[in-house]
């Protein structure tokens, strides 16, 4: 939705910070605004306008004295208006307003009381709050400059060349220099003894097209991003099923190299089912390549298969604003809940997949939640994730691992979210795409944008420089050509060891080659478990 800066500390210049804040414009392009409270902080905000367009700029002030920025939607503000905070005056009809309100009434607990996705700061005088959703579906950072003042902001850019030290700000914890970091978030589903619920088909559809309406919220146009695999195509059904309740159609938009790309072909097929007006984008190799150091600039991270997903996804969702589309949903958060990914069929034990599944929700984060984020708002557009529901994380994860784990099902990936879905007297998909076997993004567009991108990456760097790369790059060492050339284009960018801290690589486990790329996996139909070998590790 927006783009947050905010610096606890008197004395930063007022331009120097506008200018700082306009380095993320692109999340914000609708309008920037900047406040100086008394005491000196300043909280600054790039606003894309998506609720209560007109009267909905920040910083906001609540009843008294406290000032609040906010990146990302409230789902239930309409509920706190009208239950806890009835006695409120408001400024204005923005699901962001609530926050404040919030601060006011129950000081610094009232976080777990939000249904949505979130990053904010709070400033009330010389005492503030900083917050972030559960699972990290809105990004935040945190640094400490030269004379201790404090800062927080949607992104790096900002904020990297102006701190000592500056780190990710933790998902489902909120922060006061009074208090520290506090972890508000504690779901039973993090302990994976928890997982014992007995699997029930039609809560799951309930609770995921409940999960879909919330997130139709808008004073905007909504679109779905329609890759043709399981976890989009649900979401796209759902959405337009809503969607056809109210008189709407829903737009889906979808890119591959060409027209015969895996992902462009399934998604057609589903458009054609579902009856929604189908826009297709294609991009060239060459183009993908040429915007490698652009991307990796809005992205902040070198991780291999983050760049290697961006890139379509920078491609579709240019396309998609140009079109004066400025909120898509997206299928992030299935693979993580019912381990969808091919190297979840070789977890040694039920113990162990339920817990991989755990550990990848949580570091979703750091991968595909960063992706979807700041691909999209590169140019100014906002993913919502059903998936990542608070209530339908619960229920989800807590089905007894046995009815997930793939081999049970002869090797079906996400079976029992397929099975949930799979109503012959009301189909939500066609048999083919409910039933297709997972494909990565970044294979889906076309298998080969990755073999080209890694064959390019091989000839810029030199084998002397592989040999080598653990003594420029000590931290995080990239273990492979394309790794490196990554690298070195985010250093070029971030030079800041803390930079570098913030990336976590996606690796999959329990395979012997443990590239991203789905087609590395033995059971992938189109197996080629020898990309990116003979060094393994990207």
């Amino acid at each position: 939705m927006c783009g947050i800066l905010a610096i606890i500390g008197k004395g930063k210049d007022e331009e120097l910070v506008k200018q700082l804040s306009k380095r993320m414009s692109h999340r914000g392009p609708d309008e920037s605004d900047l406040h100086i409270t008394e005491n000196g902080h300043i909280l600054s905000h790039e606003r894309l306008s998506i609720i209560d367009l007109h009267s909905g700029r920040q910083p906001i002030k609540g009843t008294k004295s406290a000032y609040m920025v906010h990146n990302g939607e409230i789902y239930n503000h309409q509920e706190l208006r009208d239950t806890v905070l009835k006695h409120h005056t408001f400024r204005t009809k923005s699901d962001s307003e609530v926050i404040v309100h919030l601060y006011e009434e129950f000081g610094y607990d009232f976080l777990n009381m939000l249904d949505g996705d979130f990053a904010f700061v709070v400033i009330n005088g010389d005492d503030f709050i900083a917050g972030r959703d559960a699972v990290g579906v809105k990004p935040l950072y945190y640094g400490l400059d030269e004379r201790g003042r404090i800062y927080f902001s949607s992104e790096m850019k900002p904020i990297a060349d102006q701190c000592k030290t500056f780190a990710t700000f933790p998902p489902g914890h909120y922060y006061t220099q009074k208090t520290g970091f506090v972890k508000y978030y504690r779901p039973e589903y993090e302990d994976h003894e928890k997982a014992t619920e007995a699997l029930d088909l039609s809560k799951i559809r309930e609770s995921l097209t409940e999960a879909t309406r919330k997130r139709l919220m808008s004073d905007v146009p909504i679109g779905v991003l329609l890759s043709g695999g399981l976890d989009s195509s649900l979401t796209s059904s759902i959405a337009a099923r809503l969607l056809k309740e109210n008189g709407k159609t829903l737009h889906s938009f979808s890119i591959g190299l060409d027209a015969e790309a895996p992902d462009a072909k399934a998604a057609r097929k589903v458009a054609e089912f579902l009856g929604t007006e189908h826009h297709e984008i294609h991009f060239t190799i060459e183009q993908g390549i040429e915007i490698l150091d652009k991307l990796i600039w809005h992205l902040e991270t070198y991780d291999v298969t983050s760049v290697r997903a961006s890139t379509p996804m920078y491609f579709l969702s240019k396309a998609i604003t140009d079109m004066g589309v400025k909120v898509v949903l997206s299928g992030e958060g299935a693979d993580e809940i019912f381990g969808g990914y091919l190297y979840f069929r070789n977890a040694p034990s039920t113990e162990d997949f339920q817990k991989e599944t755990i550990e990848r929700v949580q570091k979703l984060f750091t991968a595909d939640l960063l992706r979807a984020d700041k691909s999209t708002m590169a140019h100014g557009l906002e993913a919502r994730v059903p998936f990542l529901d608070k209530a339908f994380l619960d229920l989800a994860i807590r089905i007894q691992p046995e009815e997930k784990q793939p081999k049970t099902y002869d090797g079906i990936e996400k079976y029992i979210l397929r099975k949930a879905f799979d109503t012959p007297e009301n189909p939500y998909l066609p048999e083919e795409v409910l039933w297709r076997q997972k494909e990565q993004f970044s294979d889906g567009v076309g298998y080969s944008w990755i073999d080209t991108l890694i064959e390019y990456c091989s000839s810029q760097i030199t084998d002397y420089q592989l040999e080598k790369a653990g003594e420029r790059f000590t931290y995080n060492t990239p273990k492979t050509k394309e790794a490196y050339f990554y690298r070195d284009i985010f250093h070029k960018h971030f030079p800041q060891l803390s930079a570098a801290q913030t990336v976590r690589k996606w690796i999959p486990k329990w395979q012997e080659n443990q590239d991203p790329s789905g087609r590395a996996n033995a059971a992938h139909v189109q197996a080629d478990t020898a990309i990116a070998k003979p060094n393994a590790i990207a």
